[in-house]
């Protein structure tokens, strides 16, 4: 359809973020208004009842709003493609550093000269979204990036022998009725990858990053205010040297699956909805999470397995056996989605990573149908890794096909326009794609924004939907 004939339509329909079923989808094509791609989604309640709903007024599970970095760091951009390329440029260094985290011939950081680290990647581009957590008692408010891949949760305390900036002040241990060190003997502080005694008697830990970033301090039990919940004895590690380029965050949220992080002290089990992003990524509105379990499960919700690596086993793994683009399931090599034995490949859940990256025959084939099937809309120039690219300012309403996961099973998850493009510039939107450096595929935020994800991981399970935010 020609631009000049397309601005005289006004096609009317409710925009959907997502759409998931459990079986083949009859939505196949998405027609969209332009400047709905701009404008925030709206919770709704697809619950049957309160009690089932992350955000129900029966619901006492800790919450609270997440944040976009950019929201905490006071970044501001001349443009939104310069937003955008900052983005992509974190977005690069976060994917190459799960490609090698992630591989088979991974070798941990040997920084502190033990033979065990734990290894998550903050500085490698994981802190888009932070979260405000109050510690100790009484509660010091500080932002914490939200790490999904990472166990650990700490954060940097007075006396501070090396610190980074952030942007709270540093929390005092001295100051709170609730800080409790743990001894070197304890369970506790046998559960950590690393650690040993300090001069006292009291259990050290230490957590390295891929690219000489670190903290290490003492392991304390403290009590955490999440959400205006406080949750008593959590162990957290209380940082006293700390170096690293940690965008003003204070510490970590480790909501990996592991004993040691948040979930794991907690159940095993936690929920969040990433808001879809309008534009260029930095409204503070970035979505809620809520930790626990709820007390009925989500009706109408697809749950699907999780898949352990033994390799990395903080991070969350689903099964994927193909992807569609509107009608089509694309002819893949078999396999090429599986995580093999020696812990290579696979599917990795990941709110660090923003565009989804795929193996490059997935890429390719999901990009030449998704272009075969938008027809004669206009090009425009990419932008960095994104090279698949649209000028859609001179329309009201465009069609552009839906594209489908389709996991393990019979569970079919299927994406439209707001988890497909992203917006560079004013009315230029590229395809969040692109192609992964090895054979590991990472699902990112732009494909997860706008629904309700629930990772049980006690019983194993990743649930998608109903509810929308």
């Amino acid at each position: 359809m020609h631009a000049a004939a397309a601005t005289k339509l006004l096609l009317v329909f409710v925009f959907k973020s997502m759409v998931i079923i459990s079986h083949a989808s009859s939505l196949r094509f998405h027609y969209i208004n332009y400047h709905n791609l701009t404008t925030k989604t709206s919770t709704t309640s697809s619950s049957p009842s309160s009690s089932s709903s992350a955000h129900g007024s029966h619901d006492r599970r800790p919450s609270f709003a997440l944040v976009r970095r950019d929201a905490v760091t006071g970044a501001t951009y001349p443009s939104r493609r310069h937003a955008v390329l900052d983005l992509v440029a974190r977005d690069n260094v976060r994917a190459e550093y799960l490609a090698s985290r992630l591989s088979p011939k991974y070798q941990p950081t040997d920084f502190f000269g033990s033979e065990s680290k734990v290894v998550s990647g903050l500085d490698e581009g994981s802190g888009e979204y932070f979260v405000r957590v109050g510690i100790g008692s009484p509660p010091t408010e500080q932002y914490l990036v939200v790490d999904s891949g990472s166990d650990v949760i700490w954060v940097q305390c007075k006396p501070c022998l090396e610190c980074y900036a952030q942007a709270d002040p540093l929390f005092d241990p001295a100051t709170s009725e609730t800080f409790s060190g743990v001894s070197c003997g304890s369970a506790i502080c046998r559960t950590l990858r690393t650690s040993g005694c300090g001069d006292s008697g009291g259990c050290e830990y230490e957590v390295s990053y891929g690219d000489g970033s670190y903290t290490k301090g003492a392991l304390a039990l403290e009590t955490l205010t999440l959400g205006g919940t406080a949750v008593e004895g959590v162990a957290i590690g209380c940082g006293h040297r700390n170096r690293g380029l940690f965008v003003g965050a204070a510490g970590l949220l480790g909501l990996g699956w592991g004993p040691m992080s948040l979930v794991g002290q907690l159940g095993g089990a936690f929920s969040y909805c990433l808001a879809s992003r309008g534009g260029s990524g930095a409204d503070d509105d970035a979505g809620s999470l809520v930790l626990g379990r709820s007390e009925a499960v989500p009706e109408g919700a697809v749950w699907v397995p999780l898949v352990r690596n033994p390799q990395a086993p903080s991070f969350y793994y689903v099964g994927v056996s193909g992807i569609g683009v509107g009608d089509e399931r694309l002819t893949l090599q078999y396999g090429l989605f599986q995580l093999t034995e020696d812990g290579a490949g696979g599917v990795v859940m990941d709110t660090g990573t923003t565009v989804t990256r795929l193996p490059q025959e997935a890429d390719a084939a999901l990009r030449d149908a998704f272009v075969g099937a938008v027809g004669a809309l206009p090009r425009a120039l990419g932008v960095s890794l994104l090279d698949t690219c649209y000028d859609l300012s001179g329309y009201t309403s465009v069609r552009v096909p839906t594209v489908s996961f389709y996991f393990d099973g019979a569970a079919t998850l299927t994406l439209t326009a707001r988890n497909l493009l992203l917006e560079v510039d004013g009315g230029i939107y590229c395809l969040a794609f692109a192609p992964s450096s090895s054979g590991l595929s990472i699902l990112g935020n732009i494909q997860q924004g706008g629904i309700q994800i629930t990772v049980d991981s006690a019983n194993g399970y990743i649930g998608f939907g109903p509810a929308t935010c």
